[in-house]
């Protein structure tokens, strides 16, 4: 069920414009409208949830699919030669802003370590 009040739900619904890049029955993708690097595109489920510590178990099938997707979206984006980043925010103190799990691909520079 979406969220009426998420913005990625009003994406995924098609409610709200976004830059789409990838959408099948269980997952949507696209960019970012504040990037944080040349590439930065969300990966998320259509359903709505919260973040990582919402999943369980019967998720399993879900998460490897995001996983594939994003790593489907570097390569179109065409970052497999110089690598990419995954990041996956839960939670205030790790940064989530949206609370519509989503996974970001950012690529197209190189990053630092440790991150934040």
């Amino acid at each position: 069920m979406a969220a009426t009040d998420c913005a990625f739900c009003r994406i995924v619904s098609g409610d709200m414009p976004a830059r789409v890049v990838y959408r099948s029955d269980r997952v949507v993708a696209f960019h970012d409208v504040r990037p944080q690097a040349p590439v930065h595109i969300l990966v998320v489920p259509v359903r709505h949830i919260q973040s990582l510590a919402e999943l369980e178990s019967e998720d399993r099938e879900l998460v490897g699919e995001l996983v594939l997707v994003a790593v489907e979206v570097a390569r179109a984006q065409g970052l497999g030669p110089d690598g990419f980043r995954l990041v996956v925010n839960t939670g205030r103190h790790g940064g989530q802003t949206v609370y519509h799990l989503h996974l970001h691909v950012l690529g197209g520079r190189r990053f630092g370590w440790p991150p934040g």
